[in-house]
């Protein structure tokens, strides 16, 4: 067996900052074409403003862990288009992300772009019929409230998260 030794990473400390060569790399038309194509709330002109916002969103969000068994899929009764899932002691219903649909889906073993293409009942019968039939697993959910709950993802009930004002920050310094 070899012996292991484990370093402190001494990072430079830099006073000035990075500096960038703009004469090297290329341009590329669709970094700018992103940001003009975003709503107005997504578009930050310094990463102070990011980071503001993500850091709000970090505090309206929450986490928990449930059974799979237990979340209920229904279609919106003002929108019977939008797809709802109740959460176990939630008060009201969660509208999942596009995202969060797909972790759904394929922990039921769904194919997502099907659904996606269903009616919200019937896609709603179907997740149901997966989430009560399929083996019960626990899962823990990322939750967001902003006017209404959303729900951003469906993860492993030990996923650890890394919130995006972490990254911010750590660009920034």
């Amino acid at each position: 067996m070899g012996v292991v030794e484990v370093l402190d990473p001494v990072a430079p400390v830099r006073a000035d900052g990075w500096k960038v060569d703009v004469s090297r790399g290329e341009r590329n038309g669709r970094v700018s074409s992103e940001w003009f194509n975003r709503p107005d709330d997504e578009r930050y002109l310094s990463l102070d403003d990011l980071w503001a916002n993500v850091k709000g969103r970090s505090e309206r969000s929450r986490s928990r862990v449930v059974q799979t068994a237990d979340i209920r899929a229904e279609a919106a009764r003002d929108n019977p288009e939008r797809l709802h899932l109740m959460l176990p002691k939630a008060q009201e219903p969660v509208a999942p992300t596009h995202w969060a649909f797909g972790q759904l889906a394929s922990i039921v073993g769904a194919p997502a772009s099907y659904l996606r293409q269903l009616p919200a009942p019937l896609a709603g019968i179907n997740l149901q019929y997966g989430l009560t039939n399929h083996r019960a697993e626990q899962v823990k959910t990322f939750e967001t409230e902003d006017g209404r709950t959303e729900l951003r993802a469906v993860t492993g009930p030990d996923y650890g998260r890394i919130h995006d004002h972490e990254l911010v920050d750590a660009v920034q310094r």
